[in-house]
């Protein structure tokens, strides 16, 4: 199996009810961040990838005909190149509301695990700092202007590197039409999934906080 779909947009632009719709398109498995937690040895590979060391895409994408959100995004160049026959896929989201949800929703409880007293989600906030918020964004997420300045230099990286053809930049309110058209697929009788919203985010974090407590 080689990917199919490769995911270019950044985290929290939809990318979990993209999975959701990708693979009720038969496009299963999708791979997201969630999958990076789930397989081990993943994380090792990602940050080998992200400092620049060969890795072997086949391997780390064994069973997966998709990938969408971080830290796939920030490797669709290398992606593109060794899936050639793979579309990709930008998923966006207005600027001002994206940076609200990144700061209410995955930077904070990154934070949080670095500051943890627990091993393990101090390792998983070490990663995503070296990957994501030092990596992708110098650490700067204070800074509302310079943080949605990278996000646009990167959509526009992607807008003028892929040829039209292989390009679809989608937005997840655009619903299920120009999805479907792009990937030669049937329209499905259900609603275009909506999920992992920053109130559904929060009630994760809440219920897990309560029943750690």
């Amino acid at each position: 199996m080689s990917l199919e779909i490769v995911g270019a947009g950044f985290g929290r632009t939809g990318t979990l009810s993209l999975k959701q719709a990708l693979e009720q398109l038969g496009f299963s498995k999708c791979y997201h961040m969630l999958e990076v937690n789930e397989k081990e040895g993943h994380r090792t590979e990602w940050a080998k990838a992200h400092r620049g060391e060969a890795i072997d895409w086949d391997t780390l994408y064994e069973g997966y005909k998709a990938t969408v959100d971080w830290p796939s995004c920030n490797l669709w160049r290398e992606q593109a190149i060794h899936f050639p026959d793979a579309k990709i896929l930008l998923s966006q989201r207005d600027p001002e509301s994206w940076y609200k949800s990144i700061m209410n929703t995955i930077y904070p409880t990154s934070k949080v695990a670095l500051e943890s007293d627990d091993p393990a989600l101090q390792y998983f906030g070490r990663w995503a700092f070296e990957l994501i918020w030092d990596g992708v964004f110098n650490g700067r997420l204070d800074d509302k202007d310079h943080v949605i300045s990278i996000f646009h230099s990167h959509n526009q990286a992607v807008i003028d590197e892929v040829p039209a053809d292989r390009l679809l930049v989608f937005e997840a309110k655009q619903g299920w039409e120009p999805l479907c058209d792009f990937l030669e697929v049937p329209v499905p009788d259900t609603d275009y999934p909506r999920t992992n919203t920053t109130e559904q985010f929060l009630e994760i974090i809440k219920q897990r906080a309560e029943e750690s407590s």
